[in-house]
């Protein structure tokens, strides 16, 4: 008889999530520019525009309810939206 004295392969796996993201920075929602408030009242006119916050790239995430619905929308100063 014999005897074989084995150890299991051991694997350590490493996993890093590297969230890249634009940092925003709340703002006052009166410096929310017209075009994006237009753009907001066009697309959802039921919404209610709760916070903002811009990018370095001038770029915004407004808080919107509508209705029981809370999301995020990203638009550019202008008006145009981002997806995200």
């Amino acid at each position: 008889l014999t005897a074989f004295a084995s150890t299991a392969p051991i694997s350590n796996t490493i996993v890093k999530t590297i969230s890249i993201g634009d940092e925003y920075t709340e703002i006052k929602l009166e410096e929310v520019p017209t075009p994006v408030i237009d753009a907001l009242k066009k697309a959802y006119p039921e919404g209610v525009l709760s916070k903002a916050y811009k990018n370095e790239k001038g770029e915004y995430k407004l808080e919107v309810a509508v209705g029981d619905k809370v999301g995020a929308l990203y638009a550019t100063a202008d008006g145009a939206w981002i997806k995200k």
